[in-house]
């Protein structure tokens, strides 16, 4: 699957012409803008990676299912950095009043309309602003042609944002027709952490199964950051996914992990529950469906089915190497699992016991809806 980031040159490029529009058309110095709408995780637990199947072939190590959840956590990190770039570009060039504006999209050369108004409504909160872009020749369509659609307030800094690439470059984007991010992001202190952001993403293209077993088609994470603490936990959910039994299809990433940015080092703990489950408790999604307990059942049902007898404990032992929890992390990715490699750690370890995933069964049925009564040129 594409890095996120390829969606950032085109995006960029609208937000230039749009800059120009709006320098032309004000000449205050004020800027209603927040330019920081992102909490960043450190590079230990966030990292894009090549998602393929093992050498072993049937399926992945312990050391590999902990590495590949820096990739899908990094995923989502890619879709908030798209949200801070857009922010940024537009902070830059003085947005300071509610105005209306059409330019052309500078990759598919379609017309775009930008409204900002003042006192918007959504999600049942009361926003300063709200700004919304829309391809004009899809305003038509069930999504009102929206591709970007930002709701924030600036004291303290709190908003929400959401995305549609494909309504914003309609050339470049047919595998990506539905694709939506959204990101919620505040500086006001709730949930425990002095800023926090949860970034949902749907619909992504899950490409070829035989090449990307383990492409991610929805995301919901929650990044929490306390002085140089960052906490992270959500679910990725993988419909290709399988281990060992072939008719055991689609797997959720539940995860929960804590970094030191200073340090660059993390602590994750991971569980492997059925795309399909409804469950909600840390004890379920993270100690019954452990790394561990999955693949230990995995391994004895494909050994026993292949050979008709039970697998003996050094094959067993081998095939679980590094699959115990938690999994930990330096600047270079996964190091190993189960046991500190130093007291560093400690806190980190501390800090992911207090934390649990979301329902795997919410995450595979996740929906991003923008706000129907959207202002249009």
């Amino acid at each position: 699957m594409k890095n996120l980031k390829w969606i950032l040159p085109g995006m960029l490029a609208i937000l230039f012409v749009f800059a120009s529009c709006q320098k032309e058309n004000n000449n205050s110095e004020d800027n209603i803008v927040p330019t920081s709408f992102k909490v960043d995780i450190p590079s230990s637990i966030s990292d894009a990676a090549t998602m393929q199947k093992s050498a072993k072939g049937d399926t992945m190590s312990g050391g590999e299912i902990y590495e590949h959840l820096r990739n899908f956590i990094n995923i989502g990190e890619g879709a908030a950095d798209i949200v801070q770039e857009i922010m940024i570009a537009i902070g830059q060039h003085g947005l300071n009043k509610a105005m209306e504006l059409s330019f052309e999209g500078d990759d598919d050369g379609k017309t775009k309309n930008l409204v900002v108004v003042e006192n918007s409504e959504f999600d049942g909160v009361n926003w300063n602003y709200q700004l919304t872009m829309t391809d004009a020749d899809s305003e038509g369509n069930d999504d009102g042609g929206i591709g970007m659609q930002i709701f924030w307030n600036s004291d303290p800094v709190k908003g929400i944002a959401l995305l549609k690439p494909a309504n914003l470059n309609t050339l470049d984007t047919a595998d990506w027709s539905k694709a939506t991010f959204r990101i919620d992001y505040s500086e006001a202190g709730e949930m425990g952490y002095e800023k926090h952001m949860i970034v949902s993403i749907v619909e992504l293209p899950l490409g070829d199964a035989t090449l990307e077993p383990y492409a991610v088609s929805s995301l919901k994470m929650f990044v929490g950051k306390n002085g140089d603490i960052v906490d992270v936990y959500g679910n990725s959910n993988h419909p290709n996914a399988t281990f060992f039994n072939q008719d055991d299809q689609g797997f959720n990433w539940a995860f929960v992990a804590s970094g030191n940015e200073v340090l660059d080092i993390a602590v994750a703990e991971v569980g492997l529950p059925m795309s399909n489950l409804d469950a909600t408790t840390r004890t379920i999604l993270l100690e019954q469906y452990s790394i561990f307990n999955v693949f230990s059942t995995y391994i004895a049902d494909w050994y026993f089915e292949e050979t008709q007898n039970e697998i003996p404990q050094d094959i067993l032992d081998d095939y679980l190497q590094n699959m115990k929890a938690p999994g930990f992390f330096n600047d270079g990715g996964f190091v190993v699992a189960e046991i500190a490699p130093t007291d560093q750690y400690s806190q980190l370890e501390d800090n992911i016991k207090l934390l649990t995933p979301y329902n795997p069964s919410s995450i595979s049925n996740l929906t991003i809806s923008f706000k129907s009564d959207s202002p249009t040129k």
